[in-house]
């Protein structure tokens, strides 16, 4: 009986014979809400806005004390503190396609303070044709700030959606000194992640 609780615990349930990564989740009271953080365990797999955010599922561990929540937390007070941090030493897993992650990848390759369009993260895969693509993998992205998706704007620097909210986005893009166009406002539900129902 102990080994199958620790093998639990270490590998979660299994399903279909096959064994299950536990998830780990703990939040962080930022000045836009309380963002939601997952992991494995050894690496990020989800940061989660408020908006965003159900209850979380009863088959997550909270756990405070991971070490990599313990990175993330000293990262994010350098950064909402006006820290120029780029987040280089807290391992990511996000899970996704391949184009996904070619995305996600090149998402993390604009630099703090800096901007880009879809049109021009297209380009940086060699896809130009690919921009409504890019739009959806922008929109999948599951760890948001780290990878960063709130420094993509419209072509003529105009805010573009965000799951966040545009409150949020707003704050980021001024943390960072990030010149834009504003457009109004927009009502942001939930995105429906599997993760909070399976």
């Amino acid at each position: 009986r102990m080994y199958v609780w620790c093998a639990f615990f270490l590998y979660g349930p299994i399903k279909n014979g096959r064994k299950m990564t536990a998830l780990y989740y703990t939040y962080y009271p930022s000045p836009i809400g309380k963002l939601l953080i997952l992991s494995d365990g050894e690496s990020i797999t989800h940061i989660d806005f408020e908006k965003e955010q159900y209850e979380p599922n009863p088959k997550w561990h909270k756990q405070d004390e991971l070490p990599v929540f313990q990175k993330v937390r000293l990262a994010f007070e350098r950064y909402f503190n006006g820290g120029v941090e780029r987040f280089s030493d807290i391992p990511l897993k996000p899970e996704g396609t391949a184009f996904q992650q070619a995305i996600w990848q090149a998402l993390r390759e604009i630099d703090y303070g800096e901007l880009s369009t879809y049109g021009e993260l297209a380009l940086r895969i060699n896809n130009p044709k690919a921009v409504r693509a890019v739009g959806g993998a922008v929109g999948s992205n599951p760890i948001s700030i780290i990878i960063p998706c709130h420094r993509i704007l419209g072509k003529d620097r105009t805010l573009t959606g965000f799951g966040g909210g545009l409150e949020a986005k707003r704050f980021l893009l001024q943390l960072e000194k990030i010149p834009y166009i504003d457009k109004g406002t927009e009502n942001t539900k939930p995105r429906f992640f599997k993760k909070y129902h399976e």
